[in-house]
């Protein structure tokens, strides 16, 4: 079956049901408005004289019609006719200046908004923890910076003229047709309740369907960023669903698309309920109108304003029934901007944080790393990320206490040694490399750099002083020269060039037409893994920090490339304390302790030679390996076993 014949467009009302899910605002949420808008004061004044100014006109003219009428077409003064209108057109010029003040600085102050809400939200989510990336939605996440924060400000900009123009021309209205009419006014008037019960049960209707759109919408694009990418485009392909994926996107689209229709459908019942009342009202103060104009007790231009003026004071009351639809919009717009505002991080800098003294880079004053009895457990979605922003429900599993992921773990990265980390998949060592940034806390014990406790220091100098190269390198879309000049924005071309040359990537980059100014494409996909993993470690060089963290950073390289990149980090790390994460025990052969990690415990230290004189774990390991090798016929020379023939570990 094709979308177009999707039998669900006649069963709209049904399929929404199940899509709307009432959900209250929260309490406070205009309050916290407020300063927002207050923060443009001086323009809102503006805004709101514009409007009075139109308003006053607006109601004017149609009493100067009345004058013509009455004063002017009937007696037969010319005159009269001429310079009235004549005062109408210059209302009518004075109005329109009135009008482009309001929609000039009304737009001053919505883009104004939105830029401090999307400021705000930006900055606000660069402070979570890893571990709200990690559940996060994308494009959930990109649909509150973009629909919701537009979508508050389209509603609060409109509501700050629209309710004073409204609640101000009704005034105005309501005296004029009491001046000239009272008895015909008051027949007016008499509907006006009709008015209101439509909108208060639509205007409740259509701001849970807003809340649902939003939501659904987000999802949409959640599904087309993760499609859209190099990845995700890839897996596609090769796992050949592309046909799954178009109808799992018609699934998705086709509840964006009935939200929409039903929303639309709403809106115009309230429209049309409110013209048929509209009209009606009319018809009325016509007859009632016209039979005092027959008998002579009121003018026919009497009649001709109070129309006119009727149609202005439905006009405001139609304003003031579509006013709940856009405050229950705005609220739900700005409730769902301050849920992601309200999300506290759980990694913060403390009171009075210090900073970490800084070394120079190359010298032999690197502080050292030590654990002191680290135990860790990953947080709990409850701390770390919204509901609202994951796609699917939370596991069993996830909603009880996750268990701990590392257990007691003590040692003492000596300051500019190399310290290994080998191990099964699965062990706990990126968790561990993980801790000395703090893109984590441990859920007891310490972690010290230079003797303070990480938690202790202020995030800029720590993170300043930790350099990580990841196993899968991630580059920006940008130039080289961009995503070079991320790690250090002062560094100088010369600069740029010597830590290409350092990483062994500067050839590669030298022969291609733009140089350093190529564009690497999405996440860097125009290169290859290893070029990609050699241009990562260059940008740790032009970083150069005291400390080093390195997943499994020669992962994606050939031999020849892998023992380059050896010698480039052999110089690099001299005089720098590092952490690495080895499954190819070539790149640790050399180094000054290694870490055996399997569930979340150290089992083994020592020097390679210590550690397979033991017999223990890493040893095992380390047969496996050579193992493997012979059996694809690789056996290293024995002459070169221990400087090149170390491969995978876990």
């Amino acid at each position: 079956m094709t979308i177009g014949d999707d039998p669900s467009l006649g069963t709209i009302g049904l399929r929404v049901e199940g899509l709307v899910e009432p959900q209250p605002i929260k309490p406070g949420t205009v309050k916290r408005i407020i300063p927002y808008a207050m923060r443009y004061r001086r323009s809102l004044a503006v805004v709101m004289l514009a409007t009075v100014v139109d308003s006053v006109i607006t109601v004017s003219i149609p009493l100067l019609f009345k004058e013509i009428i009455d004063e002017g077409i009937i007696p037969g003064e010319k005159s009269v006719v001429f310079g009235l209108a004549g005062i109408v057109v210059g209302l009518a010029l004075l109005n329109v200046v009135a009008i482009y003040a309001q929609s000039w600085f009304s737009g001053r102050v919505g883009q104004g908004l939105i830029f401090d809400l999307r400021t705000k939200v930006f900055a606000h989510v660069q402070r979570q923890p890893l571990a709200f990336f990690t559940r996060t939605q994308t494009g959930s996440l990109v649909s509150r910076l973009n629909t919701d924060v537009v979508g508050a400000e389209q509603a609060l900009t409109s509501l700050l003229s629209q309710s004073l123009s409204t609640v101000l021309t009704l005034i105005l209205v309501l005296g004029a047709m009491f001046y000239l009419s009272w008895p015909i006014t008051l027949v007016a008037l008499v509907l006006i309740p009709l008015f209101f019960i439509p909108g208060k049960i639509i205007a409740n209707r259509l701001g849970r369907l807003a809340r649902s759109g939003m939501q659904t919408d987000a999802e949409l694009g959640s599904m087309m960023n993760e499609r859209f990418n190099v990845a995700g485009a890839m897996l596609v392909k090769l796992y050949g669903r592309p046909d799954e994926e178009a109808t799992d996107f018609a699934r998705k689209a086709s509840r964006v698309r009935d939200i929409a229709i039903s929303m639309a459908v709403h809106g115009r019942l309230l429209f049309i309920l409110l013209s048929l009342l509209t009209t009606i009202t009319t018809a009325m103060v016509y007859g009632f109108g016209g039979w005092f104009v027959i008998d002579g007790t009121l003018q026919l231009g009497t009649l001709v304003a109070l129309v006119a003026l009727l149609i202005m004071l439905y006009n405001p009351i139609n304003q003031l029934t579509n006013i709940q639809v856009d405050v229950m919009t705005a609220l739900v717009s700005f409730d769902r901007v301050f849920e992601v505002l309200d999300l506290e991080p759980i990694i913060t800098e403390r009171p009075g944080a210090q900073r970490l003294a800084a070394s120079g880079p190359g010298n032999d004053t690197a502080p050292p790393v030590e654990f002191d009895r680290v135990a860790f457990r990953y947080p709990s979605p409850e701390e770390v990320s919204l509901s609202s922003l994951e796609s699917a429900p939370l596991s069993k599993s996830e909603q009880g206490e996750n268990a701990l992921v590392l257990h007691e773990v003590s040692f003492h990265a000596p300051a500019g040694r190399l310290t290994a980390l080998v191990g099964p998949s699965g062990a706990g060592k990126t968790t561990i490399t993980h801790l000395v940034p703090r893109l984590y806390d441990a859920t007891s014990g310490t972690v010290r750099i230079g003797g303070h406790d990480v938690r202790d220091l202020t995030l800029g100098s720590l993170h300043g002083a930790v350099g990580v190269v990841t196993q899968d390198a991630h580059l920006f879309h940008d130039t080289i020269r961009a995503n070079l000049l991320y790690a250090r924005p002062d560094a100088t071309e010369p600069e740029l060039i010597e830590a290409c040359e350092a990483a062994r990537i500067w050839p590669t980059i030298s022969q291609l037409p733009d140089s350093l100014d190529t564009v690497v494409g999405d996440r860097g996909y125009r290169l290859s893994g290893g070029e990609k993993q050699r241009l990562a470690i260059a940008r740790l060089l032009l970083k150069s920090p005291p400390i080093v963290v390195l997943d499994e950073a020669t992962a994606h390289l050939d031999s020849e490339s892998e023992l380059a990149i050896q010698r480039a980090l052999k110089t690099a790390l001299a005089g720098r304390t590092s952490l690495v994460i080895a499954h190819r025990l070539s790149t640790i052969h050399d180094a000054d302790q290694i870490l055996v990690i399997d569930e979340g415990r150290i089992r083994e230290r020592g020097t390679h030679d210590e550690l397979i004189s033991n017999g223990g774990l890493y040893a095992e390991l380390y047969r496996t390996q050579f193992a493997q090798q012979r059996d694809l016929g690789a056996e290293p020379a024995k002459s070169t076993v221990a400087e090149n023939g170390n491969r995978a570990l876990g």
